[in-house]
């Protein structure tokens, strides 16, 4: 085989493209997992993990010139020292804001699946039949019976730790043994239960850190520096989960800094032949050629290497047909929530830095509940001495660091809404021909944000948040409601959707582009609607079932 031709070459290496690497190299392929940033090596590279927060210079805060250096990620938590190099250069990789959103990136293998919040939650049929019921945007060509054997098969592998509820409108899954609530938050929790009538509910956070040792991997270790990678294995990531696997095969090439700037496609075919490359250190541009393509890039990413893709047959690009390639992006509104103080338990505390919190399923337009709002929300929060936030990946980074240089103070409780945001055509993004990067190409130009149902979800998100603490014996609660800024949340979603018909969707049920059917995009950008939950574990389900569609029609040559 010559060294640029492979069955199959997957472009991205956070949560979806390691997934696609692992399957496919598990199922016999030989297969090329091209990132465009450099290499991150699992324990090797995580330079800071080990540090205590007075071995940063600035206590792992940020500087003047960071915050001049970052104008976009210096918005909101992850403008810091302790891991600043897994964050993209904003002057490097620019974009345009035709209205202001937040874009948080990580250019480099393993991707945002060493960033990310780890929250891991599987979607429920009402959340798939959703868009049919409501008559919004384009029905799920799925069904969650379809899903939950993949979702079986994520969780068994990635490592979910988690209670079994029995909530309908959130399935329970395959998972470890649940990390511990501590004293208020139990306390919380059944107040809240008994307050509603067991109409509301307050879990532990389902999560990807393992609670008992799996494969290689240690449990966790209670030390809540999942931010600057872990040494023990303790999360689901790229790094220390899927790619060990994939690389086990003796299937799998990776290549770092390696920038694919579109797609090749045959008209005659009317399939995908390859990629080109463009290298990120030395400019060179390579073709590497295979049989299918995964497209893993992230949902942003991924709609613009399609759209630099196949030009001279569609303008827009490649799955550009049906009129949606770019559209329908959406992400969850949050930065809204209460918090207050506990009175009492200064005689308890809790096992180490937990890296979790607790969750508040969605209830609102549930269970005869209807509102003048369509869909609902969750929360995530936590009850700690010290701050609350550090329970919360989205909404704080280091909070735990502080606590660890001072006596504990008294108990405070806090959670902050997670918003579903609806599909709607307007929310795009298109090209900028006029806004070059460093490497000269072509940028995003992002036209998104929170319509007339977000803005109503989110009083509610307000007031039910002080009510379900006041009642739960919370004390001096107080409100807060951000701006709601869309790209927040870092669950950027749809762009490329799946569907039933090529004529409304740029994908069908197995996440195969409709024009060009070798090509699999299974990252958020197949996203029909959001749903109010993390959506990873979605994709990594998604993601092992379209793997093992495209071996099976690719060995009865039907790709």
């Amino acid at each position: 085989m010559a060294d640029n031709v492979f069955d199959a070459i997957v472009i991205g290496s956070g949560i979806s493209g390691g997934w696609a690497a692992k399957e496919l190299s598990e199922k016999g392929l030989k297969v090329i997992m091209l990132e465009r940033g450099m290499d991150i090596r699992h324990k090797i590279d995580y330079v800071n993990t080990n540090k205590d927060p007075w071995e940063f210079p600035h206590r792992g805060g940020r500087t003047q010139k960071m915050i001049k250096d970052y104008p976009v990620l210096r918005r909101d938590y992850p403008l810091n020292e302790m891991n600043l190099d897994w964050w993209v250069k904003d002057e490097e990789c620019p974009y345009t804001e035709i209205k202001r959103f937040d874009w948080f990136r990580g250019y480099h293998v393993g991707g945002r699946s060493l960033l990310w919040g780890r929250q891991s939650y599987r979607w429920s049929d009402w959340d798939f039949e959703a868009n049919a019921k409501d008559g919004i945007a384009i029905d799920w060509p799925v069904r969650y019976n379809e899903i939950a054997p993949w979702y079986d098969y994520a969780e068994q592998f990635a490592g979910i730790s988690g209670s079994m509820e029995g909530l309908p409108q959130l399935p329970d899954g395959k998972f470890m043994p649940p990390m511990e609530m501590t004293c208020v938050e139990k306390d919380v929790a059944a107040r809240i239960k008994d307050y509603y009538k067991g109409q509301r509910a307050m879990i532990i956070g389902r999560t990807a850190n393992i609670t008992k040792p799996i494969q290689e991997r240690t449990n966790c270790q209670y030390r809540n520096k999942c931010w600057l990678g872990c040494p023990f294995g303790a999360y689901f990531s790229t790094q220390s989960s899927t790619l060990p696997a994939a690389m086990k095969t003796g299937n799998l090439t990776v290549r770092p800094w390696a920038i694919v700037t579109k797609i090749l496609y045959d008209k005659d075919t009317k399939k995908a032949t390859g990629v080109e490359v463009l290298d990120a250190q030395n400019n060179q541009t390579y073709e590497y050629k295979s049989k299918i393509v995964f497209l893993n890039a992230s949902t942003l990413n991924s709609a613009w290497v399609l759209m630099n893709s196949a030009t001279d047959i569609w303008p827009d690009g490649l799955g550009s047909s049906s009129g949606e390639l770019g559209h329908n992006l959406m992400d969850h509104h949050l930065g809204v929530g209460a918090s207050g103080s506990v009175d009492g338990y200064e005689d308890k505390y809790y096992y180490g830095r937990r890296p979790n919190g607790v969750y508040i399923p969605r209830y609102r337009n549930y269970f005869g509940d209807k509102r003048d709002y369509l869909r609902g929300f969750g929360y995530q929060g936590g009850g700690s001495r010290g701050g609350w936030g550090s329970a919360v990946a989205e909404l704080s980074i280091g909070g735990a660091y502080k606590d660890a240089l001072t006596e504990p103070g008294g108990w405070s409780m806090g959670i902050g809404g997670f918003g579903e945001m609806l599909p709607d055509h307007s929310n795009k993004i298109t090209l900028d021909k006029n806004n070059k990067d460093k490497w000269g190409l072509n940028t995003l130009a992002i036209d998104c944000e929170l319509k007339e149902n977000e803005l109503k979800m989110r009083k509610d998100m307000l007031n039910d948040a002080i009510e379900m603490l006041t009642v739960a014996g919370v004390k001096n609660v107080g409100g807060f409601d951000g701006d709601g800024t869309p790209g927040r949340g870092i669950h950027e979603m749809g762009t490329a959707r799946m569907g039933n018909d090529p004529k409304t969707s740029v994908l069908n049920k197995w996440n195969q582009v409709w024009d060009a059917m070798n090509v699999f995009v299974t990252d958020g950008s197949f996203m029909v609607s959001s749903n109010c939950c993390n959506p990873s574990l979605t994709y990594m389900a998604f993601t092992a079932r379209a793997a093992d569609h495209a071996v099976s029609e690719l060995k009865k040559g039907n790709i």
